[in-house]
């Protein structure tokens, strides 16, 4: 059930209120640093060369080549990655920003933790599961920050909707 706005001020002056804002501030910045430094990175060759195996190894994304190429994906998932990052750092302050950036993130990261369902994700050499190889590493950590995305999105709906009663 949604909280009143005397109900947050209150829960906001007590200790626990200061740590659970510390909290948010931390996992906004957490979701906020890798989609807009690796957003930057998107527009490198070493990125965009980097992206083959995860692109072209996905039958969902596999598309975006031959539609609009290589060099070209990535720097769309770039621009997309920087503009998600920057709605996210103005959510604090913008519902609207909140359930944008939100929902884009949403969608990012569903989208990058669907990989660990299309690719080889264990490391064979060490006996598979419960090993994850490099791509499982790089990838396992999106799932927090979908959770995270999820709980903006949430967040700024529910700010949007005590907002409009």
């Amino acid at each position: 059930m949604p909280r009143t706005p005397d109900q947050m001020d209150h829960e906001s002056a007590t200790p626990a209120g200061g740590i659970r804002r510390a909290g948010r501030a931390v996992a906004l910045i957490g979701v906020v640093l890798p989609l807009f430094m690796i957003g930057i990175l998107k527009f490198t060759q070493i990125e965009i060369d980097a992206l083959k195996p995860l692109i072209n190894g996905t039958p969902w994304l596999a598309w975006l080549y031959p539609a609009i190429g290589e060099a070209n994906t990535s720097y769309l998932l770039g621009v997309v990655e920087i503009a998600t990052a920057l709605l996210l750092i103005v959510s604090p302050w913008s519902r609207r920003a909140g359930i944008a950036g939100g929902a884009l993130g949403t969608l990012i990261f569903l989208v990058t933790v669907s990989l660990l369902f299309a690719l080889p994700i264990w490391e064979a050499g060490s006996g598979g599961f419960p090993w994850l190889n490099a791509t499982g590493s790089f990838l396992i950590k999106d799932v927090a920050l979908l959770g995270i995305s999820l709980a903006i999105l949430g967040e700024s709906l529910e700010r949007m909707a005590l907002r409009n009663s």
